[in-house]
């Protein structure tokens, strides 16, 4: 972890009140915090995927906690075993858990809350451990069995080594009270969210506040910040006034805030930073079924043309490092060679010509028609606008004409899914879930990668080996299969990776034992202390 002396606004900010709080004594005003997130927590159904994932992670827990290097260790089972052959699951539970409303945790929840999940399985298609469990149902078996009061049993029909991982994201594998389900199910709706978690959520006034409380029933180590209030602030300038005010004292999170912010008060002593280790890869997706893109000379020109230590160093000013690969070589599975495309403008003119494109007048251009790409971006995203603005310029200096197409979030995404676009931005999923669920996704139309890859003649093999790379037990023909799919798509340039996405804190002295969690999308609260 990286801690410097910065300052600015991102899409968490945290402040502690200082004032008495209605209904606790000044001892425990002095432990509380107030988040303000730009937007309202929303729907916070542990099964599905519309809510705020801090608050989710407050509130619900599961069988695995991921530590902090994303590594599988007990939480609500206390240990468990799988078989030599890597098809069952054996989960032993811890016998001291009860929700917060005083309904006793044990196999019986457990097998009612993975029954939901797959009572819903068309909305999880991007879990395979789902279609697995789906696949044993359909054949007339449960896959889910509760064997006695606390033990649960899950079988798959052949293995699948991700699963351990899967059960400890924030969502959906997370476990609800069954007096919360609506009709026996959680697809349509809930009657109340509560948890097993360390936090209970005590009142939410819509995109205003919420205020989160102790669970005075939890069954571990309660945490050292009694409440937790998170207001409703969408205005980014808003957010960083409140931060100069001292009324707001920790900004939490990459997706809202702007390096030329966080830089502008590094010299700021009031306030102490920290970056994680990689979490995600910031990329560009090529669309190999574009007329323009089709060849992999043009998407290989491409990336020699694109300068990444520009865009890592002058428009994230250093926050984030070039990419050179798909996945950084943090991620498991990723720590091998690649050569590298580096910017090399001539080499780039080299295959434009190889691939029968010549300048003409300044344009490139093929059977005399020019060089015409379109490259779409989310506009709420300032970064992903000022880097596609970069590119339109530097690429047009050897000939390209890049058209841009800046769209809100949701049209953005359901262009990707179409693979109605030349280039597009993307990252990869983050930890932890790369590989395994980034690449499990290229399988199914899940996102843009799947028919984005389907000009490739090694599609059908990526896709077998993807598959395969799930169900091996064997860690050695694991990694052999990781590495072909890795060296085949960089060696397409499907993707132009960027830089490496790190995630971020900025925060005041009085905070303490900020980290961060595998996810960039959880904050580690829970963990959280406030000096008095």
């Amino acid at each position: 972890m990286i801690f410097k002396k910065m300052m600015g606004i991102g899409c968490l900010l945290l402040s502690s009140v200082s004032a008495l709080t209605p209904g606790l004594s000044h001892a425990d005003s002095e432990k509380t915090l107030t988040i303000a997130n730009y937007r309202d927590i929303r729907d916070l159904n542990p099964h599905l995927y519309s809510g705020e994932l801090f608050a989710q992670n407050l509130i619900f827990e599961g069988l695995v906690h991921l530590d902090e290097n994303g590594q599988p260790e007990p939480w609500l089972a206390e240990s468990w075993t799988v078989s030599e052959d890597g098809k069952l699951y054996t989960f032993r539970l811890r016998k001291d858990v009860t929700f917060s409303d005083g309904t006793p945790f044990d196999a019986h929840v457990v097998k009612s809350n993975f029954d939901a999940l797959l009572d819903n399985s068309g909305r999880h298609s991007w879990l395979e451990s789902i279609r697995l469990m789906m696949e044993v149902e359909k054949s007339g078996k449960e896959s889910i069995r509760a064997t006695d009061d606390y033990t649960v049993t899950i079988e798959f029909p052949n293995a699948y080594y991700p699963f351990l991982v899967e059960l400890g994201v924030t969502r959906p594998f997370r476990f609800l009270s069954p007096g919360c389900f609506k009709n026996g199910t959680t697809k349509d709706g809930l009657d109340c969210l509560v948890g097993t978690g360390s936090y209970v959520l005590t009142s939410n006034v819509v995109d205003q506040q919420s205020v989160f409380e102790v669970n005075n029933n939890y069954w571990g180590e309660k945490p050292e910040i009694n409440r937790l209030v998170a207001k409703v602030i969408p205005d980014s300038q808003a957010r960083l006034l409140a931060l100069r005010s001292g009324e707001i004292d920790m900004v939490y999170g990459l997706q809202l805030i702007s390096a030329q912010a966080y830089k502008q008060f590094e010299s700021d002593r009031r306030f102490n930073t920290a970056l994680s280790k990689p979490v995600s890869t910031r990329m560009l997706i090529l669309n190999t079924t574009s007329e323009q893109l089709a060849d992999t000379r043009v998407r290989q020109a491409l990336t020699h043309l694109t300068n990444k230590a520009v865009i890592a160093e002058r428009i994230m000013l250093g926050l984030e490092q070039p990419a050179d690969s798909l996945l950084s070589k943090n991620v498991p599975y990723a720590d091998i060679e690649l050569t590298a495309f580096d910017h090399d403008t001539s080499r780039a003119m080299e295959l434009f010509r190889q691939a029968g494109w010549v300048s003409d007048n300044g344009t490139l251009k093929k059977d005399g028609k020019p060089l015409n790409i379109t490259l779409s971006y989310d506009s709420d995203k300032v970064v992903e606008r000022t880097i596609a603005q970069y590119l339109q310029s530097e690429w047009g200096k050897a000939g390209i004409n890049l058209d841009l197409i800046g769209e809100e979030e949701q049209a953005h995404r359901d262009r990707l899914k179409a693979a109605d676009f030349d280039i597009s931005f993307n990252i990869s999923w983050g930890t932890p879930y790369d590989p395994q669920s980034f690449m499990g996704a290229m399988r199914t139309p899940v996102y843009g990668d799947m028919l984005a890859q389907q000009g490739l003649k090694e599609k059908k093999q990526i896709d077998q080996s993807i598959l395969a790379a799930l169900e091996t037990v064997d860690e050695s023909e694991r990694q052999k299969l990781y590495t072909y799919i890795l060296e085949t798509l960089h060696r397409e340039a499907v993707y132009i990776p960027l830089t490496y996405e790190q995630n971020q804190a900025i925060f005041n002295s009085r905070v303490n034992g900020v980290g961060f969690n595998p996810s960039q999308f959880e904050i580690p609260l829970q963990r959280m202390s406030v000096k008095e």
